[in-house]
């Protein structure tokens, strides 16, 4: 049974969770044999006051 977990910053519409979770689980289905059934997708959205790249919070980069 995959399970994918998918980490991103917050904004993104239910649309476009919906059309990503379709996408990774039909890419699953064609790479590792998974079935849609057994195959987890967990998205986390995350603030970015939460995470930084390159020493800077994302929040404070412009």
């Amino acid at each position: 049974m995959p399970f994918i977990t998918v980490k991103m910053l917050e904004g993104r519409t239910q649309d476009q969770k919906r059309a990503l979770v379709k996408e990774i689980t039909e890419a699953i289905e064609r790479t590792c044999n998974a079935t849609p059934e057994n195959t987890l997708v967990l998205i986390e959205d995350v603030s970015p006051d939460q995470w930084a790249k390159g020493g800077v919070m994302i929040s404070e980069r412009p």
